[in-house]
């Protein structure tokens, strides 16, 4: 009777291993597929670049960034 019981439960087991196997090798297809479906049809164009684009550069804004965090590191170090 205990290797009956022992054997239904290894069958259960390798039943439900089986089972989320083949679901998530399902999964892994679909979404595969699902996304070459989307790359293909709905793809984004690609930006046509003529030249380097450098975006402006706000000095004081940085130097007021830098200091405000340097403040707030100092304050947090003192704090009693």
């Amino acid at each position: 009777m205990h290797g009956d019981i022992v054997a239904q439960g290894v069958e259960l087991m390798l039943y439900g291993m089986g089972t989320v196997v083949v679901f998530l090798s399902l999964l892994v297809v679909i979404t595969t597929l699902m996304s070459a479906i989307v790359q293909r049809y709905f793809a984004e164009p690609e930006p046509v670049t003529v030249g380097t684009i450098v975006p402006a550069v706000d000095a004081t804004h940085d130097v007021e960034v830098v200091a405000a965090v340097t403040a707030a590191i100092h304050q947090h170090r003192n704090r009693p």
